[in-house]
């Protein structure tokens, strides 16, 4: 084939609209860990639409560059389609089609490539009237979600792309909830109960396909965000009940029993899953945080307490570290990025006063090149903790800053803030002519957007440090923008 040939065939594959063409970076994801996820989706999950996991392991195997494997899953992508799918609409493979057309390209068969881009054409030419099919914003949709939070907002517009063609369609119900779900709740942000949009739809899912169990539990937990964790309770039993032996709805219910402060419940759950995919990051994190609020339950308690506290009860405690450790620690093992559980861990390890892996772990995880707004937050005001509890306060209000200045709303965000208030109360108390405690006021104020009161803070600050250079610009700048 010429140069210009292969050209106008490159050009032919970017017009397709398949995994290929809707730009799932690999930057954004492990293919190994991807790939492990969605084995045991293939192996556990019950649904008419299982072809469109198969077309996203062949991407996978692509990133991972094992064409073989990748033809292998198209074509069980394929026989799924054919087995669900009696009346011959041809618009269902479109998506397996094009990936097939790519993996052929970048096999060098050319001759094949031509061959799968004519088919896609064809359907395009029999469906007359429109390019638009639900399926393939939905395949799209659920590709995006697997990718993680950087594509939550895109998967929602696609799952609403797909609820107009096919406006009753239970697994676009089910898929567009679960996106707004998650987008409301990504990495600890707060969603108001007057902004929730998730509940209507939720139930809206639930009631398209009762037969969903995970999308009940996920139902459950908004309920439970909503402080009505009753009702909430009448969703997950109902759910447990449907599928007891599901591991993508275990966990959710595990999450649910933790979040009501029922641990004991939420690890037995969390064992029958783990039992069933013993490499699962989410179960193994799950696992590490029902250890770790007994851990610090138990300390609460013994702690309140005047007498002395047992050998038994010392062995009880360092059980419950051990096994929180022993979990986060499995976390990172299974699945390397999960960024949150590098703090985690540190925040463990300083408990269990080894300090050295403790600014390991967040040195490590603050060097990712990723991490989102979110996770940003968490790992700073983690890392603000950490310092102040080694006495560097400095340090840790420079990290309680950067948390702070992050204006995504957050319950990291939230913490940073009331640290930063803290310090400064302290400081102020202890002399009430302090200026860098009336400096951090006011920069909890200009984060905020309360200038005046910045103002008057910053203006305090440098009547008792007249010299201050950064406080004189601070307030410069506050007073131009008033």
């Amino acid at each position: 084939m010429s140069g210009s040939e292969k050209g106008t065939l490159k050009l032919r594959l970017l017009q397709l609209k398949c995994h290929f063409t809707w730009k799932l970076l690999l930057k954004d994801t492990d293919p190994d860990e991807l790939a492990d996820k969605l084995y045991d989706q293939v192996t556990f999950l019950v649904t008419k639409n299982k072809y469109m996991v198969y077309n996203l392991l062949a991407y996978v195997m692509h990133l991972k560059g094992d064409y073989t494997q990748a033809i292998a899953h198209l074509k069980q992508a394929e026989e799924i389609i054919k087995e669900n799918n009696p009346s011959g609409t041809d618009q269902k493979y479109l998506v397996t089609y094009g990936n097939y057309a790519w993996v052929f390209y970048y096999l060098n068969q050319y001759e094949d490539c031509q061959k799968y881009i004519d088919k896609v054409e064809q359907i395009y030419k029999e469906l007359k009237d429109t390019t638009d099919v639900a399926e393939m914003y939905g395949d799209k949709a659920w590709s995006l979600l697997h990718f993680g939070g950087r594509y939550y907002e895109e998967a929602k517009q696609c799952f609403l792309k797909a609820l107009e063609l096919e406006p009753e369609d239970p697994e676009w119900n089910s898929g567009y909830a679960t996106a707004v779900y998650r987008l409301e709740g990504f990495d600890g942000r707060i969603c108001p109960a007057s902004e929730c949009e998730s509940l209507e739809l939720l139930k809206r899912a639930v009631e398209k396909n009762p037969n969903d169990a995970v999308v009940k539990s996920l139902l459950a937990l908004k309920l439970q965000d909503l402080n009505r964790t009753d009702e909430g309770k009448i969703y997950i039993e109902e759910a447990i009940n449907q599928a007891p032996n599901l591991p993508y709805l275990l966990r959710y219910v595990a999450k649910f029993y933790r979040r009501a402060g029922m641990e004991d419940e939420a690890l037995c759950v969390l064992q029958t899953a783990v039992d069933l995919i013993p490499n699962s990051a989410f179960l193994h994190h799950q696992i590490g945080l029902c250890y770790r609020n007994k851990y610090f339950n138990e300390k609460k308690r013994f702690g309140n307490r005047k007498r002395y506290i047992s050998q038994t009860e010392t062995e009880k405690l360092n059980d419950l570290l051990q096994n929180t450790l022993f979990h986060f620690e499995k976390v990172l093992e299974c699945e390397r990025t999960f960024a949150n559980v590098y703090t985690d861990l540190a925040n463990m390890y300083c408990a269990a006063k080894k300090i050295k892996k403790a600014e390991d772990m967040f040195k490590t995880v603050m060097a990712f090149t990723t991490l989102t707004d979110e996770e940003k937050q968490h790992i700073y005001y983690s890392y603000g903790r950490f310092k102040e509890f080694m006495k560097s306060e400095s340090e840790g209000i420079n990290y309680y800053k950067k948390c702070v200045q992050i204006t995504v709303c957050t319950i990291q965000r939230d913490l940073g803030e009331k640290s930063l208030k803290r310090i400064a109360e302290k400081k102020i108390q202890n002399d009430i002519h302090d200026a860098e405690g009336f400096a951090l006021l006011g920069f909890v104020h200009k984060t905020n957007g309360e200038m005046n009161d910045a103002i008057d803070c910053y203006e305090k600050a440098l009547k008792y440090d007249p010299h201050n250079a950064e406080y004189v610009s601070e307030l410069c700048e506050l007073k131009l923008v008033i």
